[in-house]
């Protein structure tokens, strides 16, 4: 993460929020195999913990239980052209939104399990604007049980929250515009959005 403290945010509601709506993410750990990721759903429990699935063959899958691992979630991101600076003497960049979450994971049991990829999949249906949603009933009891048989459940309990929100605060508020307007120009409105609503 980017040590610079102008880029860091400690709102641990507006960190919480982050997980909730990005809800994938990434999940690192050193394993005997070497150091390993998996790229999986997150679920935020509200309670200082986070959890997620992996296919039980999944090379991280062994391992984890009574780990220390990183899990990484990355918001919008976007190139920083010299061009759009007033000021000539600058050089590109990138801005970004990062947040690394430490913390201690344990194996679920089957019961846990079904409860989050039941609350997983409530969750996102219920952005789908057409349609009526999906819920895990609609699925045989025989063809449920041989899905969840084939992955596993952890959670992570958060035990250090590491934030990167780069959104050009070392600038000028004339600067951060030009910047936001160039990103959004190009396509980058989240990043824009942010840099506009979260930069003082």
């Amino acid at each position: 993460m980017h040590p610079a403290t102008s880029f860091r945010n400690p709102d641990r509601a507006l960190l919480e929020t982050m997980v909730e709506e990005i809800g994938f993410g990434m999940v690192f750990a050193q394993t005997p195999d070497g150091p390993r990721v998996a790229h999986v759903p997150l679920l935020w429990t509200k309670n200082g913990a986070v959890q997620f699935h992996l296919a039980r063959g999944n090379a991280l899958t062994k391992h984890l239980n009574g780990m220390t691992v990183l899990a990484v979630i990355n918001g919008p991101d976007g190139y920083v052209s010299p061009r759009w600076y007033a000021d000539p003497e600058q050089v590109p960049t990138w801005n970004y939104v990062a947040l690394e979450l430490e913390g201690r994971v344990r194996r679920m049991d089957a019961e846990e399990l079904l409860g989050q990829i039941t609350a997983l999949s409530d969750k996102h249906e219920a952005r789908i604007a057409a349609g009526k949603p999906w819920s895990m009933d609609k699925l045989p009891e025989a063809k449920s049980r041989a899905m969840q048989s084939a992955i596993v459940g952890f959670e992570l309990e958060v035990i250090a929250w590491r934030e990167t929100m780069k959104l050009s605060q070392n600038k000028s508020p004339d600067e951060r515009e030009r910047v936001a307007a160039g990103l959004e120009g190009e396509g980058a409105g989240g990043i824009a959005a942010l840099m506009r609503s979260l930069a003082p």
